[in-house]
């Protein structure tokens, strides 16, 4: 998914963003309205994600393997799942808004 698609998407509402990255680099920044949940927990916390919608998942870039990771996992438990085509720094490059949840 293309940042564009994914902003467009996410504005009417059509898609979770989930940020598979570790809980302190999604707190530093991360993209607005993105839900949290690393990689390495993803599989014990499949019930937080909506199974009617479909997720689009991105870590920090391209070549980010978590992403990829995701996908697979969440492909074989049944959602629609697809991967940003970059990452949170090419967001970020971009101009895009970026959230945090440091103080």
């Amino acid at each position: 998914v293309s940042r564009t698609e994914l902003r467009k998407r996410l504005k009417a509402g059509l898609v979770t963003v989930l940020d598979v990255r570790p809980v302190d680099e999604f707190a530093a920044g991360h993209i607005p309205g993105a839900i949290n949940i690393p990689v390495s927990e993803l599989k014990k916390r499949l019930a937080e994600l909506p199974r009617n919608q479909e997720v689009v998942a991105y870590c920090r870039g391209a070549f980010c393997v978590m992403a990829f990771e995701a996908v697979a996992l969440l492909r074989t438990s049944g959602f629609q799942i697809r991967r940003l085509e970059d990452g949170l720094p090419e967001w970020r490059a971009a101009g895009l808004p970026v959230a945090s949840t440091h103080q």
